[in-house]
């Protein structure tokens, strides 16, 4: 699995956690940082989903986060990344950057994952995600981490 991501992490608490929640994953969540585009709005969201779209390997199955997007519970999420994982293509997770994602990356995505209504900081939205993804993953094991 692999997350793509706009913005460059630097070593704080976040890290540390991100870091936790990737090496425990089977697969390991790898991670890519794109660096952040400069201009209005719009050309922002262009540019960097341009960015995100040619990182992204072209038989990938493309996971975009969006507040738009699904947001199932944690045992709903254990199935959908189950099924995700079973298709036979790179399983790959897109976190655009603070003007949100292009029209183009939600086109191309597969499906479309909201962490909820809330608006979460970038670092920590890659957190919420390893995390959850953990979590699906130990559902989906039988591991006792998901207690309901």
């Amino acid at each position: 699995m692999r997350l793509i991501a706009i913005g460059r992490g630097r070593a704080g608490p976040e890290a540390v956690l991100f870091a936790r929640y990737a090496a425990r994953l089977r697969p390991v969540l790898a991670l890519t940082e794109l660096a952040e585009a400069v201009g209005a709005p719009a050309e922002i969201r262009r540019r960097e989903g341009a960015a995100l779209l040619a990182a992204l390997p072209r038989e990938a199955f493309a996971v975009a986060l969006d507040k738009g997007g699904q947001a199932p519970d944690s045992l709903e999420l254990a199935g959908l990344v189950e099924r995700w994982l079973g298709n036979s293509r790179p399983l790959c997770f897109l976190i655009g950057g603070a003007e949100g994602l292009d029209p183009g990356v939600l086109a191309r995505a597969d499906a479309v994952l909201s962490l909820g209504r809330p608006t979460w900081p970038h670092l920590l939205a890659r957190v919420l995600l390893a995390e959850q993804l953990y979590r699906a993953r130990s559902i989906a094991a039988g591991h006792p981490y998901h207690r309901g």
